[in-house]
């Protein structure tokens, strides 16, 4: 399984929010030292959320994605706001191995069937966000009447390979993952599952190793000391 530290940009700084709350978020400094971070601790393959994007300021964090993926030697996935061939282009451009789609996937399901024949199903990423199983929408502020399990099939037909599948009412909370819907979602469709949100220890990355989960991001976990990367990448499943 594939861990992927997540690095989320405010205002160039690295934060978290819990359970996607602008209102509540703590600063964790820079996000090009957090990649060295990462990298030296044996991360793989980062994860980057631009939260200025989200919200329509595409240029507040562009050039400290750029930098980023200009120091670290591994493979880094981005998401946040992307909505249009433009921005993909823009991403891929700098280096960015994979774009993650968000809210565009759920309401123009064209798009994401254009974005696979242009890029390839393995250059696209979307991100499937639920709160009580259904897929939220414009940065969780929304609940569609769309069944998570629903979408995903929806994504599978359409080409995409791997879907990041958050529970919202986990993220930033470290209780543990939501990991009955994440084995529903893996067990129940051929997408490559990551999952995200509530990941807080060993045992949770053991449980979702052990289920075949293709891969974890870990965040607020490793800014706040629960769980060590270097103690992670151990493991022998992980990779």
């Amino acid at each position: 399984m594939r861990v992927f530290p997540a690095i989320d940009l405010i205002n160039q700084q690295c934060v978290r929010l819990k359970q996607g709350d602008y209102n509540v978020q703590t600063i964790y400094g820079n996000p090009v030292e957090m990649a060295n971070e990462w990298v030296k601790e044996g991360a793989s393959f980062l994860h980057i959320v631009d939260l200025d994007a989200i919200k329509g300021d595409y240029s507040k964090n562009f050039g400290v994605i750029k930098q980023m993926i200009e120091e670290v030697s591994i493979p880094v996935q981005v998401g946040g706001g992307v909505r249009n061939i433009e921005r993909i282009n823009e991403l891929l451009d700098i280096g960015v191995d994979r774009v993650i789609l968000g809210t565009v996937a759920v309401k123009d399901p064209d798009f994401v069937k254009d974005v696979v024949e242009r890029f390839g199903g393995e250059k696209i990423i979307v991100s499937v966000d639920a709160r009580n199983g259904y897929v939220a929408t414009d940065g969780w502020i929304e609940i569609s009447n769309l069944k998570a399990i629903e979408f995903a099939y929806k994504l599978q037909k359409a080409g995409i390979q791997s879907i990041v599948y958050t529970d919202i009412a986990k993220d930033g909370m470290l209780q543990g993952p939501n990991l009955e819907a994440l084995f529903q979602m893996n067990n129940l469709t051929e997408l490559e599952v990551i999952a995200s949100g509530g990941v807080t220890s060993i045992e949770d990355i053991r449980e979702l190793s052990k289920a075949n989960i293709y891969g974890a991001i870990v965040g607020k976990a490793l800014y706040e000391g629960k769980i060590s990367l270097l103690e992670i990448m151990k493991e022998p499943s992980i990779c």
